[in-house]
């Protein structure tokens, strides 16, 4: 990974909203955006992980963390695969739109690794195969954001 212009280490804190929801998925993703944090030099006890039931529960859990404005960063890490119903469509869409919103209202930059596949073996790719870790790509987008506001925020006088 090239090396970021600040100090990662020292924010404050790093948040990860994780899904429990198709957890074999979800815990290598998180496994991924832990492993680009410590790539980045942030310490694990600076990443603080929640998890939540499913990536529908994303938005909420990552609201609350965004209103404590304890973090530099936050990554959001989920799976929705595409089934025989419009569910998919409906979580996937809701989800994305909250994690947008969200990021946008409280410039806080929130990683995008909330998987919308088709099949399992899409996600298996994405999560560690053949594909890489969008979790890792996933925070290292958070943290590479979180670095640029940074560095272009006014100074104090």
């Amino acid at each position: 990974m090239p090396e970021f212009s600040g100090q990662l280490a020292a924010v404050p804190r790093i948040g990860i909203v994780v899904s429990r929801y198709h957890e074999r998925i979800t815990a290598r993703l998180l496994d991924g955006a832990r492993e680009c944090c410590r790539d980045a030099g942030i310490a694990p006890e600076a990443v603080d992980v929640v998890w939540v039931p499913g990536a529908f529960e994303l938005g909420s859990a990552l609201a609350a963390l965004a209103k404590s404005g304890r973090y530099a960063a936050l990554v959001a890490l989920g799976v929705v695969v595409r089934g025989e119903t419009p569910h998919f469509d409906y979580v996937a869409g809701e989800a994305a739109r909250a994690i947008g919103t969200l990021a946008t209202r409280h410039a806080l930059p929130i990683g995008f690794g909330l998987l919308t596949v088709n099949t399992f073996e899409q996600a298996d790719a994405r999560s560690g195969g053949t594909e890489g870790n969008k979790g890792y790509e996933a925070a290292e987008a958070a943290l590479r954001t979180a670095d640029v506001i940074r560095r272009t925020a006014p100074f104090d006088a």
